[in-house]
Protein backbone atom coordinates (compact mmCIF):
# COMPACT_ATOMS: atom_id res chain seq x y z
CA UNK A 1 0.00 0.00 0.00
CA UNK A 2 1.68 3.01 -1.33
CA UNK A 3 0.43 5.63 1.74
CA UNK A 4 0.43 3.12 4.58
CA UNK A 5 3.22 4.59 7.05
CA UNK A 6 1.22 8.18 7.78
CA UNK A 7 0.07 8.66 10.74
CA UNK A 8 -3.62 7.04 9.87
CA UNK A 9 -1.56 3.44 9.79
CA UNK A 10 -3.70 2.78 12.48
CA UNK A 11 -6.97 3.42 10.39
CA UNK A 12 -5.27 1.77 7.33
CA UNK A 13 -5.35 -1.15 9.65
CA UNK A 14 -8.80 -1.30 11.06
CA UNK A 15 -9.65 -0.83 7.24
CA UNK A 16 -8.37 -4.00 6.21
CA UNK A 17 -9.33 -6.08 8.95
CA UNK A 18 -12.58 -7.90 10.53
CA UNK A 19 -14.81 -5.03 10.01
CA UNK A 20 -14.08 -5.41 5.94
CA UNK A 21 -15.63 -8.59 5.79
CA UNK A 22 -18.53 -7.12 7.46
CA UNK A 23 -19.10 -4.15 5.27
CA UNK A 24 -18.46 -6.23 2.42
CA UNK A 25 -21.03 -9.41 3.35
CA UNK A 26 -23.38 -6.47 3.97
CA UNK A 27 -23.03 -3.74 1.31
CA UNK A 28 -26.47 -4.32 -0.24
CA UNK A 29 -28.39 -3.23 3.04
CA UNK A 30 -25.56 -0.49 3.82
CA UNK A 31 -26.35 1.04 0.69
CA UNK A 32 -30.09 0.90 1.39
CA UNK A 33 -30.16 1.89 4.16
CA UNK A 34 -27.76 4.99 3.30
CA UNK A 35 -29.71 5.90 0.27
CA UNK A 36 -32.14 8.98 1.79
CA UNK A 37 -28.24 10.31 3.18
CA UNK A 38 -26.69 9.76 -0.74
CA UNK A 39 -29.16 11.60 -2.23
CA UNK A 40 -28.52 14.91 -0.07
CA UNK A 41 -24.83 14.53 -0.51
CA UNK A 42 -25.26 14.43 -4.20
CA UNK A 43 -27.55 17.24 -4.14
CA UNK A 44 -25.28 19.55 -2.47
CA UNK A 45 -22.54 18.36 -4.52
CA UNK A 46 -24.38 18.96 -7.53
CA UNK A 47 -21.72 16.73 -9.97
CA UNK A 48 -22.24 17.57 -13.70
CA UNK A 49 -21.67 16.07 -17.10
CA UNK A 50 -17.63 15.69 -18.14
CA UNK A 51 -16.71 16.76 -14.50
CA UNK A 52 -14.19 15.04 -13.12
CA UNK A 53 -14.36 14.01 -9.39
CA UNK A 54 -13.00 12.17 -6.68
CA UNK A 55 -14.89 10.18 -4.28
CA UNK A 56 -12.56 9.88 -0.81
CA UNK A 57 -12.89 7.00 1.24
CA UNK A 58 -15.06 5.36 -1.34
CA UNK A 59 -15.56 1.75 -0.23
CA UNK A 60 -17.45 -0.66 -1.71
CA UNK A 61 -18.22 2.43 -4.49
CA UNK A 62 -21.84 3.71 -4.09
CA UNK A 63 -21.75 6.74 -4.06
CA UNK A 64 -18.76 6.53 -6.96
CA UNK A 65 -21.61 5.23 -9.46
CA UNK A 66 -23.78 7.74 -8.92
CA UNK A 67 -21.45 10.46 -9.34
CA UNK A 68 -20.35 8.16 -12.51
CA UNK A 69 -24.04 8.41 -13.66
CA UNK A 70 -23.81 12.30 -13.42
CA UNK A 71 -20.70 12.86 -15.16
CA UNK A 72 -21.57 10.70 -17.78
CA UNK A 73 -19.02 9.04 -20.37
CA UNK A 74 -17.62 12.35 -21.18
CA UNK A 75 -16.55 12.93 -17.39
CA UNK A 76 -14.63 10.67 -14.97
CA UNK A 77 -14.88 9.57 -11.40
CA UNK A 78 -11.65 8.38 -9.12
CA UNK A 79 -12.74 6.00 -6.15
CA UNK A 80 -10.20 6.57 -3.16
CA UNK A 81 -9.42 4.38 -0.38
CA UNK A 82 -7.45 2.57 2.17
CA UNK A 83 -8.81 -0.51 2.30
CA UNK A 84 -7.57 -3.74 -0.04
CA UNK A 85 -10.97 -5.57 -0.28
CA UNK A 86 -13.47 -2.81 -0.30
CA UNK A 87 -11.53 -1.53 -3.31
CA UNK A 88 -11.64 -4.65 -4.97
CA UNK A 89 -15.45 -5.03 -4.32
CA UNK A 90 -15.95 -1.71 -5.81
CA UNK A 91 -13.77 -1.99 -8.78
CA UNK A 92 -15.78 -5.48 -9.76
CA UNK A 93 -18.83 -3.26 -9.75
CA UNK A 94 -17.55 0.00 -11.83
CA UNK A 95 -18.96 1.39 -14.69
CA UNK A 96 -16.27 2.16 -17.74
CA UNK A 97 -15.62 6.16 -16.27
CA UNK A 98 -14.70 4.91 -13.09
CA UNK A 99 -11.05 4.15 -12.19
CA UNK A 100 -10.01 3.30 -8.34
CA UNK A 101 -6.92 3.74 -6.10
CA UNK A 102 -5.43 2.87 -3.00
CA UNK A 103 -4.12 5.49 -0.93
CA UNK A 104 -4.38 7.49 2.30
CA UNK A 105 -5.91 11.16 1.28
CA UNK A 106 -3.98 13.12 3.59
CA UNK A 107 -0.59 12.42 1.89
CA UNK A 108 -1.45 10.91 -1.46
CA UNK A 109 0.44 13.22 -4.47
CA UNK A 110 -2.55 14.45 -6.11
CA UNK A 111 -2.09 15.80 -9.29
CA UNK A 112 -2.21 19.48 -9.15
CA UNK A 113 -5.90 20.81 -10.09
CA UNK A 114 -6.89 17.24 -11.39
CA UNK A 115 -10.87 17.44 -10.27
CA UNK A 116 -13.36 19.62 -10.04
CA UNK A 117 -15.38 18.08 -7.22
CA UNK A 118 -13.75 16.33 -4.33
CA UNK A 119 -16.65 14.69 -2.27
CA UNK A 120 -17.12 11.81 0.23
CA UNK A 121 -20.36 9.98 2.17
CA UNK A 122 -18.76 9.09 5.53
CA UNK A 123 -15.25 8.21 4.28
CA UNK A 124 -13.12 11.79 5.64
CA UNK A 125 -13.54 11.49 9.50
CA UNK A 126 -10.67 9.59 9.84
CA UNK A 127 -7.51 11.99 9.45
CA UNK A 128 -5.13 12.11 11.90
CA UNK A 129 -4.17 15.36 10.86
CA UNK A 130 -7.77 16.78 9.29
CA UNK A 131 -6.29 19.71 8.29
CA UNK A 132 -3.62 18.43 6.57
CA UNK A 133 -5.42 15.95 4.96
CA UNK A 134 -8.15 18.65 3.67
CA UNK A 135 -5.05 20.94 2.45
CA UNK A 136 -3.69 17.81 0.86
CA UNK A 137 -7.29 17.25 -0.81
CA UNK A 138 -7.69 21.01 -1.84
CA UNK A 139 -4.32 20.55 -4.23
CA UNK A 140 -5.65 18.09 -6.11
CA UNK A 141 -8.74 20.42 -7.00
CA UNK A 142 -8.41 23.29 -10.13
CA UNK A 143 -9.10 27.01 -9.45
CA UNK A 144 -13.06 26.84 -8.74
CA UNK A 145 -13.63 23.84 -8.12
CA UNK A 146 -15.79 22.39 -5.16
CA UNK A 147 -16.07 20.39 -2.08
CA UNK A 148 -19.06 18.26 -1.10
CA UNK A 149 -18.60 15.99 1.72
CA UNK A 150 -21.31 14.37 4.18
CA UNK A 151 -20.13 13.27 8.06
CA UNK A 152 -22.45 12.26 10.91
CA UNK A 153 -24.16 14.70 13.92
CA UNK A 154 -24.28 13.86 17.36
CA UNK A 155 -25.37 9.64 18.48
CA UNK A 156 -28.31 11.49 20.15
CA UNK A 157 -29.34 12.66 16.46
CA UNK A 158 -28.99 8.98 15.21
CA UNK A 159 -31.02 6.76 16.90
CA UNK A 160 -29.72 4.02 14.80
CA UNK A 161 -26.02 4.05 16.18
CA UNK A 162 -26.96 5.97 19.76
CA UNK A 163 -29.52 3.21 20.99
CA UNK A 164 -27.74 0.29 20.64
CA UNK A 165 -24.74 1.77 21.85
CA UNK A 166 -26.71 2.87 25.27
CA UNK A 167 -28.42 -0.30 25.87
CA UNK A 168 -25.01 -2.10 24.98
CA UNK A 169 -23.20 -0.16 27.65
CA UNK A 170 -26.00 -0.29 30.09
CA UNK A 171 -25.22 -4.22 30.56
CA UNK A 172 -21.58 -4.33 29.54
CA UNK A 173 -20.00 -1.04 30.79
CA UNK A 174 -19.47 2.11 28.56
CA UNK A 175 -16.67 1.97 26.01
CA UNK A 176 -13.46 3.82 27.24
CA UNK A 177 -13.56 7.58 26.67
CA UNK A 178 -12.63 9.23 23.58
CA UNK A 179 -11.36 12.67 22.99
CA UNK A 180 -14.59 14.09 21.41
CA UNK A 181 -12.33 14.96 18.12
CA UNK A 182 -10.33 12.23 17.38
CA UNK A 183 -10.32 9.97 14.29
CA UNK A 184 -13.61 8.32 13.97
CA UNK A 185 -17.32 8.48 13.07
CA UNK A 186 -18.38 11.29 15.15
CA UNK A 187 -14.93 13.51 14.52
CA UNK A 188 -16.85 16.27 12.76
CA UNK A 189 -20.24 16.10 14.60
CA UNK A 190 -19.73 19.63 15.66
CA UNK A 191 -20.31 22.00 12.65
CA UNK A 192 -18.51 25.12 13.80
CA UNK A 193 -14.99 22.33 14.04
CA UNK A 194 -15.87 21.06 10.64
CA UNK A 195 -15.75 24.83 9.09
CA UNK A 196 -13.25 25.61 11.32
CA UNK A 197 -10.71 22.53 9.64
CA UNK A 198 -11.70 23.21 6.15
CA UNK A 199 -10.84 27.39 6.33
CA UNK A 200 -7.62 26.01 7.93
CA UNK A 201 -7.22 24.01 5.35
CA UNK A 202 -7.92 27.24 2.72
CA UNK A 203 -10.77 26.04 1.10
CA UNK A 204 -13.28 29.41 0.97
CA UNK A 205 -17.03 30.21 1.13
CA UNK A 206 -17.16 26.97 3.64
CA UNK A 207 -20.50 26.36 4.80
CA UNK A 208 -22.18 23.52 7.29
CA UNK A 209 -25.58 22.28 7.42
CA UNK A 210 -27.17 19.73 9.69
CA UNK A 211 -29.81 18.25 7.17
CA UNK A 212 -32.33 15.79 9.22
CA UNK A 213 -33.03 12.92 7.14
CA UNK A 214 -34.21 8.99 7.79
CA UNK A 215 -31.95 5.86 7.65
CA UNK A 216 -33.82 2.65 5.92
CA UNK A 217 -33.85 -0.41 8.35
CA UNK A 218 -34.92 -3.91 7.72
CA UNK A 219 -38.28 -5.01 7.42
CA UNK A 220 -38.83 -6.13 11.23
CA UNK A 221 -37.58 -4.57 14.10
CA UNK A 222 -35.82 -7.60 15.32
CA UNK A 223 -33.83 -7.49 12.34
CA UNK A 224 -32.78 -3.93 12.18
CA UNK A 225 -31.98 -4.33 15.90
CA UNK A 226 -29.68 -7.55 15.29
CA UNK A 227 -28.14 -6.00 12.03
CA UNK A 228 -27.61 -2.61 14.66
CA UNK A 229 -25.60 -4.38 17.07
CA UNK A 230 -23.98 -6.09 14.52
CA UNK A 231 -22.21 -2.85 12.89
CA UNK A 232 -21.68 0.39 14.13
CA UNK A 233 -20.04 1.71 17.65
CA UNK A 234 -22.47 -1.03 19.64
CA UNK A 235 -20.40 -3.68 17.68
CA UNK A 236 -17.22 -2.54 18.81
CA UNK A 237 -18.09 -2.89 22.56
CA UNK A 238 -19.50 -6.11 21.85
CA UNK A 239 -16.26 -7.34 20.76
CA UNK A 240 -14.48 -5.87 23.15
CA UNK A 241 -16.85 -6.87 26.16
CA UNK A 242 -17.56 -10.46 24.60
CA UNK A 243 -20.99 -10.91 26.70
CA UNK A 244 -22.80 -14.50 27.05
CA UNK A 245 -25.31 -15.50 24.11
CA UNK A 246 -28.03 -14.72 26.70
CA UNK A 247 -26.68 -10.99 27.60
CA UNK A 248 -26.73 -10.74 24.12
CA UNK A 249 -30.17 -11.49 23.25
CA UNK A 250 -31.30 -9.10 25.64
CA UNK A 251 -29.35 -6.46 24.42
CA UNK A 252 -30.70 -7.05 20.96
CA UNK A 253 -34.85 -7.55 22.41
CA UNK A 254 -34.12 -3.58 24.44
CA UNK A 255 -33.08 -2.64 20.55
CA UNK A 256 -35.80 -3.56 19.02
CA UNK A 257 -38.38 -2.22 21.72
CA UNK A 258 -36.88 0.92 21.15
CA UNK A 259 -36.95 0.52 17.68
CA UNK A 260 -40.62 -0.10 17.25
CA UNK A 261 -42.25 2.94 17.40
CA UNK A 262 -40.17 3.55 13.77
CA UNK A 263 -41.72 0.46 12.65
CA UNK A 264 -43.68 0.92 9.74
CA UNK A 265 -45.51 -1.24 6.46
CA UNK A 266 -42.33 -0.70 4.32
CA UNK A 267 -39.99 -1.79 7.28
CA UNK A 268 -38.28 0.49 10.16
CA UNK A 269 -37.40 3.83 9.13
CA UNK A 270 -35.24 6.01 11.24
CA UNK A 271 -34.27 9.20 12.27
CA UNK A 272 -31.19 10.35 10.94
CA UNK A 273 -28.81 13.58 10.96
CA UNK A 274 -25.82 14.78 9.14
CA UNK A 275 -23.61 17.45 8.81
CA UNK A 276 -23.40 18.15 5.08
CA UNK A 277 -20.22 20.85 4.20
CA UNK A 278 -19.85 22.67 1.13
CA UNK A 279 -16.88 24.84 0.03
CA UNK A 280 -14.77 25.86 -3.26
CA UNK A 281 -11.25 26.30 -3.74
CA UNK A 282 -11.00 29.79 -4.75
Amino acid sequence: MSDATTGNADQIAYWNGETTQKWLGNREILDRQMARLTELLLAAAAPQVGEHAIDIGCGTGALSRHLAAAVGPEGEVLGLDVSTPLLAEATRRAPANVRHLEGDAQVHDFQAGAFDLATSRFGIMFFADPTAAFANIRAGVRAGGRLAIACWAPLADNPWFGVPLAVAARHLGPPPPRPPRAPGPLAFQEPDYLADVLKAAGWRDVAVVREATTMQGRQTVQATAEFATMMGPASNLLRERQPSAETRAKIVAEVAEAFGADARGDGVILPAMVNIATACND
